[in-house]
């Protein structure tokens, strides 16, 4: 969960790995015709011959195609075929540019030091945009365009997702047309990287931040979706239908290596059994790791069908985990949260659901990365602590066995992504395993544009919300855990700590992580962080996830990162295989 410099977001995942919605029983008529519906081709997609258009299923549908606003998979997964970020994290973990010509570094002479005249270190960042680059209706890719984002990011009214790099920018001077100096406030260790920075077309989209308090529905990401200038990929978004599908075709003015298909669809088809259904029969041709099948229904698809499909299972920076909202009176009672994770067999959930193959989380830093604390405290399965914290609590048990306290009952809702039968069964055991410590949940899950568009952003959740948090590698969690990135009327819901987690000792370590250059010391700040999160618990740890990739045995290309950053940032080096 990183934001150096500028900006970087811990990307929502709703569904396979975030799930989705509950079952209902519907007429056996219904369902058929809803299946069929879901097999059919559509318009756009029987407008190409074979193998010159890619089908790919994917579980959500984005709230908004801003790249700057509701961060989010969906929307992070499409949008790589059709944008370039400055600079991306690749499958090796290595930062690389993509839309600039060189990273600056202290050793290449394009980082330099520089004195604050509060007499404070700064540092100013030469950065060259790709001379070829351009928009998708031939206008060229300036440092207009980055003055005009960094207008936006810094604006307090403006709705995007992270704006504290963008606050931290002082000034960014223009060198030429292609080539601009970020001047930053402050050194950090990923004093660099640029990952955040999201390019928007000024000559298209300044209209739109007249008022920067209605940006984030005026902005043509969502009202003039196919308009061609808002892109800059190998492919650009042609035809969006909401909720259904995208059709992205290619990109006239890409100025990079020509991509192997004419047209990419992608169909958002929320229930993961018609996922599988769709594959089966022709309906997609590649179910999309990253925001596909979970690793149990994986599992169980490869046992059955795996000499049909190339199965590709890739470990990755990704956290399974319920958020808590702290101002739930209940909730606030850190004795509580203790119990509720006390209460859980997540051991018995891996084992049973995912066949030992999903690891149990302890923290929101992943075993994966290098700062990862193994010895930080633990939460194993433990009923009788648990009822004894609740005992301290007040929450007693009455003769139905569930607790109580004043007359009122232990009761709490959780809610999660619609549609995806591994997370709902999660749920279900949860559910379970609460009431046998005298809690009860209800479940109430949504599609996933609603939860992360509304539900989260405006912490409309009364008590707990899962689904995952996808990072890039050392990711500090400024955006997630940081007092200040509490989303709220007052900011007009920037920020990701849904939680409301304040905690003064956990943002003076975020703050002095950033800046702390040298890496054993880094460590040991982020072991004291590891600890505050888990003495505190402002979030229940479930699982580190891995992704699935179910793809047909003639794509070739599709590389998995294990990060934030999709695998359709490369999609021109996706092809069919003769």
């Amino acid at each position: 969960m990183t934001v150096p410099i500028l900006v970087r977001f811990c990307y929502l995942q709703g569904m396979s790995r975030p799930p989705r919605r509950a079952w209902r029983i519907r007429p056996l008529g219904g369902l058929l015709l809803a299946l069929l519906a879901l097999v059919l081709p559509s318009e756009s997609h029987a407008q190409a011959t074979p193998r010159e258009q890619l089908t790919v299923g994917i579980t959500q549908f984005p709230s908004t195609f801003n790249p700057m606003i509701d961060a989010m998979v969906a929307k992070s997964y499409i949008l790589g075929m059709a944008r370039r970020p400055m600079m991306a994290f690749d499958k090796d973990w290595k930062l690389v540019c993509m839309m600039c010509t060189e990273i600056p570094t202290f050793e290449n002479g394009r980082a330099k030091l520089e004195t604050l005249p509060d007499g404070k270190k700064g540092v100013a960042l030469r950065v060259t945009i790709d001379p070829a680059a351009r928009w998708g209706d031939g206008k060229p890719i300036t440092a207009a365009d980055v003055i005009f984002t960094w207008e936006v990011g810094k604006n307090p009214m403006s709705g995007i997702s992270s704006a504290e790099g963008f606050r931290r920018i002082l000034k960014i001077d223009t060198i030429d047309e292609k080539t601009f100096v970020i001047h930053v406030d402050r050194v950090t260790f990923d004093y660099n990287h640029m990952t955040g920075f999201d390019i928007l077309p000024a000559h298209l989209e300044r209209a739109a931040f007249a008022d920067p308090a209605q940006y984030k529905n005026k902005t043509l990401y969502d009202t003039d979706t196919t308009n061609p200038g808002l892109y800059a990929g190998p492919y650009r978004i042609t035809e969006v239908v909401r909720g259904s599908h995208v059709v992205l075709d290619e990109n006239p003015n890409w100025w990079g290596k020509k991509p192997g298909f004419k047209r990419i669809v992608v169909r958002v088809i929320e229930n993961t059994a018609a996922l599988e259904t769709n594959i089966l029969s022709g309906g997609i041709d590649y179910i999309a790791g990253e925001l596909g099948l979970s690793l149990d229904q994986a599992l169980a698809f490869e046992k059955r069908q795996g000499k049909k499909f190339n199965i590709v299972y890739k470990p990755g920076l990704i956290y399974e985990h319920i958020d808590l909202n702290l101002d739930n009176p209940v909730l606030a009672d850190k004795r509580v949260r203790h119990a509720l994770l006390y209460a859980l067999d997540r051991q018995a959930i891996d084992k049973k659901l995912f066949d030992g193959k999903q690891a149990v989380a302890n923290s929101f830093v992943n075993p994966l990365d290098w700062m990862y604390d193994k010895d930080d405290k633990t939460y194993p399965y433990d009923p009788a602590r648990a009822a004894a914290l609740l005992d301290d609590a007040g929450w007693r048990k009455g003769a139905g066995g569930m607790r109580s306290k004043n007359g009122a009952a232990l009761q709490f809702e959780i809610n999660s992504t619609a549609g995806n039968r591994s997370r709902e069964l999660v749920e279900q055991v949860l559910q379970s395993q609460w009431r046998a410590a005298g809690i009860d949940v209800k479940i109430r899950n949504e599609p996933a544009r609603v939860l992360f568009g509304d539900t989260l952003r405006m912490r409309r959740f009364p008590a707990m919300a899962m689904f995952a948090w996808v990072s890039s590698p050392e990711n500090v969690p400024r955006a997630t855990l940081r007092s200040d990135e509490i989303p709220s009327a007052a900011n007009n819901y920037a920020g990701q700590n849904y939680m409301g987690f304040k905690n003064a000792e956990a943002d003076k370590l975020i703050d002095s992580i950033e800046v702390e250059l040298d890496k054993e010391a880094r460590r040991a700040l982020w072991y004291k962080l590891q600890a505050v999160y888990a003495e505190e618990l402002p979030v229940l740890p479930l699982y580190v996830r891995s992704d699935a990739f179910i793809m047909p045995l003639w794509l070739k290309g599709v590389e998995p990162t294990g990060h934030q950053y999709p695998s359709t940032l490369w999609v021109e080096n996706w092809r069919a295989a003769n």
